[in-house]
């Protein structure tokens, strides 16, 4: 017997993982726009922004004015943060949430933060037990946890023994991510279902690329595994600039649209869902990669 959630929360991560790839300079007041047009169809957690270098990611320049503006007390406004540096930019900011991140691949870390897995996590375990003295809430964003683009596949117990780091530093969540779109749905069931018997007290969200075309069918798989958090991006919107090949993340219209058609709730609003990306979409460097709006585009 197939058994299934009844609800399920979109974590929208569009502002940040969505934008944060484009050539080309998002005007901060549009993505403010953009940030309140998704807020209004339903969302009540998302990731607005990153406290990195400008440095290596240009686009995440206005970090401060957009959580300055974007921020509010309904929400779970998530910030990424890679160090301590961000921290203190954290602490001065309106952000609620924070994620701290890692990849389960020595060389893809190294690419990524300039460090392999191990100094990292060394490193983030006074800055996540510092985060919770402060109240904050914390998720900790696991990258390449099912293939590397330089390290090939991951083992299973390689991701569960990082995860099992995080839960013992005292984390909230533990978001797992198919960075470069590889993982099968075969392979999401395995992982996920060991995740959620390991950690029953944790918060496990599901982050998947829809570089191959798996994202949905992923999505199901985390579904059956007892999964009932996802990310998801406007638009398909994404890509890693450090993971080569990895393409937009699985576009939120299509998860949403697939869930509800399921019978699971989501609480979002398509409609305005879709008249958000209106917002956005003149200034970004390439099309959306959604079927729903394409379908919707057709008059099909």
């Amino acid at each position: 017997m197939l058994i299934l959630p009844k609800k399920v929360t979109i974590i929208e991560v569009g502002p940040r993982d969505g934008l944060q790839n484009e050539k080309v300079f998002v005007p901060t007041d549009q993505k403010r726009a953009f940030i309140h047009a998704l807020k209004q169809a339903g969302f009540k957690e998302m990731e607005l922004a990153s406290f990195v270098s400008p440095k290596w990611v240009p686009q995440m320049v206005d970090a401060e004015e957009i959580i300055e503006s974007c921020a509010d007390f309904k929400t779970r406004n998530f910030v990424l943060v890679p160090n301590e540096k961000g921290v203190q930019r954290l602490y001065a900011s309106k952000a609620n949430a924070v994620a701290v991140f890692v990849g389960t691949s020595d060389t893809f870390n190294q690419k990524n933060i300039n460090k392999r897995t191990h100094e990292s996590m060394v490193e983030l375990r006074p800055i996540v037990r510092g985060l919770k003295k402060k109240g904050y809430f914390v998720r900790a964003s696991i990258s390449t946890a099912f293939h590397c683009p330089y390290e090939g596949k991951i083992p299973e117990e390689k991701t569960l023994s990082l995860c099992q780091t995080f839960v013992d530093f005292g984390v909230d969540e533990l978001c797992v991510a198919d960075t470069i779109g590889m993982a099968t749905p075969k392979e999401v069931y395995s992982l996920f279902t060991k995740l959620k018997t390991a950690f029953p007290d944790i918060l496990i969200s599901a982050h998947f690329h829809d570089t191959r075309k798996m994202g949905l069918a992923n999505v199901f798989a985390a579904l059956q595994a007892g999964i009932d958090r996802f990310d998801s991006s406007a638009g398909g919107l994404g890509g890693c600039p450090f993971a080569p090949g990895a393409s937009g993340n699985v576009a939120t219209e299509d998860v949403v649209y697939m869930l509800e058609r399921m019978g699971i709730s989501t609480g979002i609003d398509l409609h305005k869902l879709s008249d958000s990306l209106d917002i956005i979409r003149p200034f970004l460097s390439r099309p959306l990669d959604s079927a729903y709006i394409n379908i919707i585009e057709k008059g099909s």
